[in-house]
């Protein structure tokens, strides 16, 4: 990067993990708003020497993975991260990465538990596993609904772009559109949302989204169970559970949870 080569000195025992690791923290500096950036922004967000620094850009940038411009120089991701990305995106499987997360919400609850993803106007049922106890409701794997009903539809509108381009179709349910953007408004500010005998009588849904590595909104994961047992208080209980899992899920499908780094060379 500077023309000059340098004669590493022997690797230490444990210095090749570090270097890894330090290597790692830099290619997670990147984000999609700021994807190109100076030496000195790294060194901020890294917290590594500026000797340090450049050592591991100049080995990322040998593998494809940072490609380095411009006057001044700035840095962004290669063309391997590309194929890494395709490489995961290919065998990507919301039901099979969603299961652990499903199960434990079973196994806590005792209810049905649903995961739901967004498909156009529609929210689809992707994955189910169904409450064991007599009195229970499920919809079944396939389902598809309107995405603007139910709470597994809502939870999910309140974080697209532009909602009312969903209720401002011809066919679209809500009649009051200002109404309904206001309540998606309140979803968004408490995380969840909920629905009584709304889609079918004497059930009780409890709904959080969950996003992709970009940040767009996926889908949601669902509890449903009767009313008779779903209170109040294990609404709250169900919601509380739900974001544990949700934010589970959105992380083992590539968000980023903000951190400051500390690490010094």
């Amino acid at each position: 990067m500077n023309g000059r080569t340098e004669v590493e000195p022997p690797e230490k025992p444990g210095e090749g993990v570090r270097a890894v690791d330090r290597a790692l923290q830099i290619l997670m500096a990147f984000t999609a708003d700021d994807h190109r950036l100076t030496a000195g922004e790294l060194t901020k967000r890294v917290g590594l020497s500026r000797p340090t620094l450049y050592r591991l850009l100049h080995t990322l940038e040998n593998s494809g993975f940072i490609v380095s411009s411009g006057d001044p120089q700035r840095f962004e991701l290669g063309p391997s991260v590309a194929h890494l990305a395709h490489v995961w995106s290919a065998s990507l499987d919301i039901a099979t990465i969603a299961q652990p997360m499903m199960r434990r919400l079973w196994d806590q609850t005792g209810e049905t538990v649903s995961l739901l993803v967004h498909q156009g106007n529609s929210r689809i049922c992707v994955a189910e596993l169904a409450s064991g106890q007599p009195l229970s409701f499920k919809r079944g794997v396939g389902y598809r609904e309107d995405v603007t009903l139910g709470a597994s539809g809502r939870v999910i509108l309140a974080h697209v772009p532009s909602p009312e381009t969903y209720i401002n179709r011809d066919n679209a349910k809500p009649t009051d559109v200002l109404e309904y953007l206001d309540r998606l408004k309140r979803i968004r500010e408490q995380g969840y949302e909920i629905s009584r005998d709304e889609l079918i009588k004497g059930a009780v849904a409890v709904a959080v989204p969950f996003f992709m590595g970009d940040g767009k909104v996926a889908g949601s994961l669902a509890v449903f169970g009767p009313g008779v047992r779903v209170d109040g208080q294990r609404v709250q209980t169900f919601a509380a559970m739900l974001t544990v899992e949700a934010t589970a899920l959105s992380q083992a499908l590539g968000q980023r949870l903000e951190s400051k780094n500390t690490a010094k060379a």
